[in-house]
């Protein structure tokens, strides 16, 4: 899992470098894209008691992949190394049990810990984490998805606002799901498929 973690935390200092190139000496307000993805997790789950909900559960389980990168970055300070990092992360876990949250009840621990602590809880994620029934493996596949996403964005003009991020009526997180589903996140070459996925179908709405 340290692996994992540091390969994970790696990606995520490539994503933060080309949005900032010293993003870590900018202490960017993490904590608030937290919560702030937990409420949009809870609008995908549904909460409104006064008319019919279905949870929409691959968007829910991609807000949880949006959680955890602003988390990841969360726990970068000056000076550590990435095995730092995921030394302190796994330590969070020794002797994690989960308590059997609900998915609303799990979010909202998690975005209540954020705001008190402007910072990220790792077991609070995994309680989120085995809420929404994914596992580690999960976990992975779908950041690096995601993350490759995000790279995508940027490339196309993201932070310049040019990027069109609806494709044919739906996100393109939406096709990102579809993608993920047709691959096999063991291949070797699993990130640059992804990425030459997506980019096939945005050449084919913007051609």
């Amino acid at each position: 899992m340290k692996q994992a973690f540091v390969t994970m935390l790696g990606m995520q200092d490539k994503m933060n470098q080309k949005v900032h190139a010293d993003w870590i000496t900018q202490r960017f307000e993490w904590y608030r894209a937290i919560w702030i993805e937990c409420g949009e997790l809870v609008e995908h789950y549904g909460y409104k008691w006064w008319k019919k909900q279905d949870p929409d559960m691959d968007q829910v389980k991609l807000e949880v992949i949006d959680i955890w990168h602003f988390g990841m970055s969360a726990l970068f300070t000056e000076g550590e190394t990435l095995e730092d990092i995921a030394e302190l992360m796994q330590g969070q876990l020794i002797g994690y049990q989960y308590e059997g949250l609900g998915v609303r009840e799990a979010t909202e621990a998690l975005a209540q810990d954020s705001l008190e602590s402007k910072g990220f809880s790792v077991s609070l994620f995994w309680d989120l984490l085995n809420a929404v029934e994914m596992d580690f493996d999960d976990l992975y596949r779908q950041y690096v998805g995601k993350n490759v996403l995000n790279f995508f964005r940027q490339d196309n003009g993201y932070k310049e606002g040019t990027y069109i991020k609806q494709w044919q009526g739906r996100e393109d997180n939406e096709h990102l799901v579809e993608i993920l589903a047709e691959l096999d996140s063991a291949a070797a070459d699993y990130s640059d498929t992804v990425y030459q996925s997506l980019q096939q179908r945005y050449q084919s709405l913007t051609a």
